[in-house]
């Protein structure tokens, strides 16, 4: 039995697939995830950009 991995989304994306990958592991939808992670970075002083980069660098491709 395989467990799905959390990967960056080659389909869904707009800047890396960062949320597209978050969204379709989770069965979120994506584009209601990309407007909460945007007002999230900006109410945070930027915290998420910082933290899509991380993930950018961390996370696999598909």
């Amino acid at each position: 039995m395989s467990k799905e991995r959390l990967t960056r989304s080659s389909s869904n994306k707009w800047l890396a697939g960062i949320c597209g990958g978050i969204a379709e592991y989770f069965g979120w939808n994506a584009e209601a995830l990309r407007l909460v992670w945007l007002v999230l970075t900006i109410g945070t002083m930027f915290c998420g950009g910082l933290l899509y980069l991380i993930l950018w660098v961390i996370m696999p491709q598909e």
